[in-house]
């Protein structure tokens, strides 16, 4: 392997690596998710060139789901999701605030996340009578 190319799997841009690591579906999105300010390294906002190298904590937020890793590995390209787990490790206490809120999610889902379509004719007339009402 050249010089070159030893050096540059050393570092990467992280917006390259959170897209390899199928965090974000495409590289676009990580720069977006890295500039909003969803993902931190070591507790500090970033810019999506900023470069990462093995050993860095990073905080990644996905909705309501925020991730604390740590950087395992580097790989320019995108490999299957079994491959990409292994470049990064996720801390104890993140797998369980995750397993947590997924398991709260079970137990109490949204109001109305069952409901699909627009109402039905009846359901329209509760509504209008519900707001009638008021």
């Amino acid at each position: 392997m050249s010089s070159t190319a030893q050096a540059a799997l050393e570092r990467m841009r992280i917006d390259k690596w959170l897209w390899a690591t199928r965090f974000y579906k495409t590289r676009s999105l990580a720069a977006q998710a890295v500039a909003a300010g969803h993902v931190r390294l070591d507790g500090h906002a970033l810019k999506p060139a900023r470069e990462l190298r093995c050993g860095d904590q990073l905080a990644i937020t996905i909705g309501d789901q925020t991730w604390t890793i740590a950087v395992r590995g580097l790989s320019d390209q995108r490999r299957p999701a079994a491959e990409a787990q292994q470049l990064y490790e996720e801390g104890s206490e993140s797998q369980a605030r995750r397993a947590a809120q997924r398991e709260a999610r079970q137990l109490a889902p949204v109001p109305g996340s069952d409901l699909r379509g627009r109402p039905t004719k009846k359901a329209r007339r509760q509504i209008k009578g519900f707001n009638d009402s008021c």
